[in-house]
């Protein structure tokens, strides 16, 4: 498990994910379209995983 780690343009990356992905879930949230409860569950579960992956997963510098 030592070789399992975050290069920082790869972090990055997942963090611009995260954002986008937590902005469309927001909207889908708030917004409540039709069939918005399938457009948050796309949205937050890439959001969810890569927060946990930013937050358990250490970045190599």
């Amino acid at each position: 498990m030592s070789n399992l780690y975050l290069t920082p343009p790869v972090a990055a990356l997942i963090f611009f994910v995260v954002v986008v992905c937590g902005h469309n879930f927001r909207m889908a949230w708030k917004q409540q379209p039709q069939g918005w409860q399938k457009r948050a569950w796309v949205f937050g579960v890439p959001a969810s995983v890569g927060l946990l992956v930013l937050a358990f997963l250490p970045l190599k510098v």
